[in-house]
């Protein structure tokens, strides 16, 4: 891709210099292609430049440098708002959503949501997530070409029903999962014109709203269900654990109904692709590196999960699912040494810092050991966000992710298709995935 035009910076918007091009060209671009967009117009203007992505913002300042990504992260929430800056997601989200609030009500809720995902909790979940993925592989057809992208949407939606939502009743699920899907795999234009309330009422727009009333309708009889539900103290699932929030000694009320419905549908939009994108490209290039494959092999039979784990972080710098992560400015603010004025969106570029050379010299090599050395500064690994931001369900995407890795390769060995092309990535609304699937051929283990 061409890199767009300079800009000469007009030193009354304080904003740094950034594309000519008309701001819903660059939104368009930024939706469909900003895995090409985004570098190309960093290796034209550096480090700091600015962008324009009506509806989501008018100014959008990029960063990727430590320095200013660390700088933003520990600046005062009060002073950067991610839940304005990410004010788009709205209408599917809901008000309550803990990627939308801020300040006293955004801390209210993830010290809620907080114990739902500790330590003790991720190794309570460990057992049913390798069950699922044990019950996903056995319908696998030895000797088959696996389609891994799909596969691997079905096994997590599997964990976010079961595990997160806890769901158990058959007639429920089957209700429930092709509802999700639609939600999770929406075409952009939907996601783009939730913005007119003239498209909202026709159309694809009006389908998608009915599906989503009708996962509200779902899980607000989960809820109630679940609130009567005799056994509910020995659940174990993520819904039952925040159903018991707030209901000790916590100076903090429990979480209402409308609450829990909004945190179990950024659950499954935070969680979802994002984890399967990330165990698609996990297992793409452990096929194409048969010493790597070997020591994953080793590691899996052996309950080495630090290993896993690594694979799972290399394939998530190399390969990057989410773009960035938003502040938006309630003040003026000098950032990176530029002052910046209020309503300013600031991104730190998960992209750019993935794949910077002074981050990485070695940045298009897939090597997990990487992150098992200590070679990974602070601020350079980004996937999960930072600072009092970072997503909550961090450590739940690295359980579930190493989890399923194990069972996979302890059944399996894996090989790239003969003649395939080497995998791209795909921008899909928030997340991008691999291009051609990451088809792989599996050959069950002796």
């Amino acid at each position: 891709m061409a890199a767009p035009d300079v800009q000469e910076r007009d030193e009354t918007t304080a904003y740094p210099p950034g594309s000519r091009l008309p701001a819903l060209v660059q939104s368009i671009l930024f939706q469909v292609d900003r895995q090409r967009f985004v570098p190309a117009l960093a290796r034209r203007y550096g480090d700091v430049f600015t962008l324009r992505i009506p509806p989501f913002a008018d100014h959008v300042v990029i960063f990727s440098r430590p320095e200013h990504i660390k700088e933003i992260f520990a600046s005062n929430p009060h002073d950067l708002h991610a839940g304005e800056g990410n004010q788009i997601l709205g209408h599917v989200l809901g008000q309550h959503s803990l990627l939308l609030t801020d300040e006293d009500e955004h801390a209210r809720a993830r010290r809620l949501l907080m114990p739902a995902f500790n330590g003790s909790a991720l190794r309570a979940y460990r057992d049913l997530v390798a069950e699922l993925a044990v019950a996903e592989i056995d319908r696998w057809t030895p000797g088959s070409t696996l389609v891994t992208l799909d596969r691997m949407n079905a096994l997590t939606l599997s964990v976010i029903i079961r595990v997160v939502f806890g769901v158990t009743d058959e007639q429920t699920r089957a209700e429930l999962a092709p509802r999700l899907r639609q939600i999770v795999h929406m075409n952009p234009l939907v996601f783009l014109g939730f913005q007119s309330n003239l498209l909202g009422r026709v159309g694809p727009w009006k389908r998608f709203a009915a599906n989503l009333h009708a996962v509200d309708a779902l899980l607000y009889a989960e809820i109630a269900g679940r609130r009567r539900a005799p056994d509910l103290a020995e659940r174990t699932d993520v819904l039952s654990r925040l159903l018991h929030a707030g209901t000790g000694d916590d100076a903090d009320p429990p979480l209402t109904d409308a609450e829990l419905r909004d945190q179990l549908i950024t659950l499954l939009l935070a969680g979802h692709e994002t984890t399967a994108s990330a165990l698609s490209w996990a297992l793409y290039e452990i096929a194409a590196h048969p010493d790597i494959q070997e020591a994953a092999f080793d590691a899996a039979r052996g309950g080495d999960d630090k290993y896993l784990e690594a694979a799972m972080k290399e394939a998530m710098r190399l390969h990057v699912v989410i773009n960035g992560t938003n502040r938006k400015l309630t003040r003026d603010m000098t950032i990176g040494g530029r002052r910046l004025p209020a309503g300013t969106v600031v991104n730190t570029s998960i992209l750019l810092a993935h794949h910077s050379q002074d981050n990485y010299p070695d940045i298009a090599v897939f090597r997990p050991d990487r992150f098992l050395a200590g070679e990974v500064a602070p601020n350079t690994w980004l996937p999960f966000g930072g600072g009092v931001r970072r997503c909550i369900g961090a450590g739940f995407s690295l359980m579930e992710g190493t989890a399923i890795l194990r069972e996979i390769l302890v059944r399996h060995s894996l090989s790239l298709p003969e003649g395939a092309e080497p995998e791209r990535g795909k921008t899909r609304n928030i997340t991008t995935v691999p291009r051609g699937k990451a088809r792989l051929v599996i050959t069950p283990r002796g």
